[in-house]
């Protein structure tokens, strides 16, 4: 069954993919090549996957009981390539 934590991790890890690729794949292809194809089509879907990781962290803060260092360690991490895969690996592996 599909829970919030489920959800989360899935949405996380998405999300970093996304990031990974957009910054190390399409960025530099836009710039060499002149070809902002690959920048339009991850753009959307890592926005979305973003802002639906940043609400999903939200709801669950909760039920983790993060203090403030670590919510904001979760947030951040969104924002710095790999850091999803860290929140994953270091706050959630207690997790179900």
């Amino acid at each position: 069954m599909f829970s919030l934590l489920n959800i989360f991790r899935l949405v996380a890890f998405l999300e970093g993919v996304s990031y990974i690729l957009l910054l190390f794949i399409a960025t530099p292809i836009k710039y060499l090549t002149e070809n902002p194809q690959y920048v339009k089509l991850l753009g959307m879907p890592h926005g979305v996957l973003f802002m639906l990781y940043v609400v999903l962290a939200f709801m669950i803060k909760p039920d983790f009981k993060w203090n403030n260092k670590q919510f904001i360690t979760v947030l951040v991490a969104s924002i710095i390539p790999f850091g999803t895969f860290y929140v994953e690996r270091k706050l959630l592996k207690s997790a179900n």
